[in-house]
């Protein structure tokens, strides 16, 4: 097998100022508050908080990731085309407004209600005050709905437009995974981080999430099919279902009367992730490629400008096409090679280490890693198709963290000689090496400041050199929690409206998921839940540390019945309270289940054990 070898890629060049001269083309104005609060006074997102960005870059940070959160830290109102605008830089995401007969369109309503009101406030100023005709939601990321209440008034007779599947996977996070994807997702945003030239500077795809309400409104229209047309307040729309490239479910739409072609977060001014840092399914690059190529058959010759939900536009025929074709040759390229290495017997590891963009690819700016990254891409490639084993029977059954990290540490000479060794490495620049070393002396002895501090320093470095934004982040917040600034979780995309959605199915998946197994492993026992306002009737039964959930008739009586409604099983599900429901048989039941619950950590730590 032939040796891996580093391969480093080549910056373009930073006098070339056109994607500058993009973000800032059709600037209408902007707002005059310093910050966006909630009603309790709470500031969920800060204008001036990338103010220090206006200045040269410093040797805190890569110049070529200043450079992005340059573009991405600009705020305001934009014209895109006749009748279509766009809100940026009032949340992590973009606000798309198209004018219609009556009123207008809006189009992924950012992350929190708070931010959403502001910027409709900030295009009604500007546009008048048009009401709010349609919503579109392209995806089901919580920074495309999240903000939905903050368009829609109360009680509003508004039409919801969503791809199929949009409910259940904005929902379905939360079931699942929500509580470690949340946390894990203060690290990748660095929303925690202080803002300055030596903290947060941006995540790449925006610069951070804000921290306002996240509301969600189900769906009234699905778009179930590629080139579905609809005529939404006057608007001709055309869409393309792009399930399992950025999200489970999203749609690309065309506006064939603005020629205007909205690429929802498919196609975007950086490379995007494959497997995001806060964790996820891996997402299909082959398919992601493909949609593209799709997109670009369908609409690329028909318009004269590309938006999407970040960044800033690309005008142009040629030029748009040809943004399109690289991001397709991105990922196709991503995933084909590492397929080629893999059938080579490389890790993903080694793949990473190897890898080489092309030369026009490579001296794209928006072909750079600042939010996925070629590395972190790569391996997860390998993951999709071969899993988290490399085939070395060596890493079949190693020992976990913190019993490798003990024995490390004694084998190698002890913690004063692994200090000694990793402050030569750090004074020669070999941070990562120092990094995986001083990792060891942590785990082996967490109470160790000097093994601690010194790790900070070490990830300060690599922080401050990286070009991606997620990775900077990554490492500054575990600089500060190996400091002791360990925050509380300041996002969460859990709500009472996310809550509402969850289907029967999911709630009790929830349940599921949050058993203790061990201490259910002798316990058995069966639920009757009759779900009056869905119809339902679902059976869960408790044997071998295991929740099932059927739905046909049993012919054995559970030992409880419970007839409810949804809102009423979601209230239950959080107190325990049977009160307010009918029931028939042994209440006891329910307070047996409810017992062997545990309650997820919204705090576990990341980088100590």
């Amino acid at each position: 097998m032939p040796e891996t070898k580093i391969v480093v890629s080549v910056m373009p060049p930073l006098e070339d100022r056109s994607d500058f001269e993009a973000a800032d083309r059709g600037f209408v104005g902007t707002t005059s508050q310093e910050a966006i609060r909630d009603p309790a006074g709470r500031v969920v997102w800060d204008f001036g908080a990338y103010a220090f960005l206006s200045e040269p870059c410093p040797d805190t940070a890569h110049p070529s990731l200043w450079r992005q959160s340059q573009l991405t830290a600009r705020h305001g109102l934009y014209r895109v085309a006749e009748g279509i605008y766009q809100v940026r830089g009032f949340d992590l995401s973009n606000v798309s407004f198209v004018e219609g007969e009556r009123g207008v369109i809006v189009i992924d309503p950012l992350l929190s209600t708070e931010c959403a009101e502001a910027a409709v406030g900030l295009y009604r100023r500007h546009r008048g005050n048009r009401p709010v005709t349609a919503v579109i939601h392209s995806h089901s990321h919580a920074d495309h709905f999240g903000g939905v209440r903050g368009v829609v008034p109360d009680g509003a007779n508004v039409p919801i437009i969503a791809p199929a599947g949009f409910l259940e996977h904005a929902v379905a996070e939360n079931v699942y995974a929500g509580t470690a994807m949340n946390r894990r997702a203060i690290y990748m945003y660095g929303s925690a981080l202080p803002k300055s030239a030596d903290g947060q500077i941006g995540s790449g795809l925006g610069q951070t999430t804000s921290i306002g309400t996240i509301s969600l409104l189900e769906p009234t229209l699905l778009i179930t099919r590629t080139g579905q047309e609809e005529v939404v307040d006057g608007v001709r729309i055309v869409f393309q279902l792009t399930p399992g490239t950025e999200a489970p479910a999203e749609m690309n739409f065309f506006f064939p009367g603005g020629r205007a072609l909205c690429m929802a977060e498919n196609a975007t001014h950086n490379l995007h992730n494959v497997l995001t840092l806060r964790g996820a399914l891996v997402r299909d690059p082959r398919v992601w490629s493909r949609y593209l190529t799709e997109a670009i058959e369908m609409f690329a010759a028909g318009s004269e400008v590309l938006f999407a939900s970040h960044h800033w536009p690309t005008w142009g025929t040629p030029e748009l096409t040809a943004f399109l074709s690289q991001q397709r040759d991105l990922y196709a390229y991503l995933h084909d090679q590492t397929l080629r290495l893999l059938n080579q017997g490389h890790t993903g590891p080694e793949i990473a280490e190897m890898f080489k963009l092309p030369p026009v690819l490579d001296r794209a700016w928006h072909a750079r890693g600042y939010y996925g990254s070629v590395s972190h891409n790569v391996k997860a490639i390998y993951q999709r198709y071969m899993g988290w084993f490399d085939g070395n029977p060596a890493h079949l059954w190693e020992l976990p963290p913190q019993e490798s990290a003990r024995r490390h540490v004694e084998l190698m000479g002890g913690p004063r000689n692994i200090l000694s060794r990793a402050e030569e490495a750090f004074q020669a620049g070999e941070w990562r090496w120092a990094a995986q070393i001083l990792n060891y002396v942590v785990f082996a002895d967490p109470a160790l400041g000097a093994a601690r501090e010194l790790l900070a320093k070490v990830y300060e470095k690599l922080g401050h050199g990286s070009e991606n934004g997620t990775w900077r982040n990554f490492y500054l917040q575990g600089a500060a929690e190996l400091r002791g600034d360990k925050p509380e979780n300041a996002l969460d995309t859990t709500s009472p409206d996310v809550a509402r959605a969850l289907s029967a199915e999911q709630i009790f998946d929830s349940l599921a998921v949050r058993l203790n197994g061990p201490r259910a492993w002798d316990t058995r026992l069966t639920i009757d839940w009759n779900l009056t306002d869905l119809g339902e009737e679902v059976r869960t039964s408790l044997a071998n540390g295991v929740l099932i959930q059927t739905r046909a008739h049993q012919a054995t009586p559970a030992d409880l019945t419970v007839t409810l409604t949804r809102a009423q099983l979601l209230a239950l599900v959080a107190t325990g309270d049977l009160d307010d429901v009918r029931t028939s048989g042994d209440r006891q039941v329910l307070t047996t289940l409810i017992g062997l619950l545990d309650d997820a950590d919204r705090d576990f730590d990341i980088v100590t054990p």
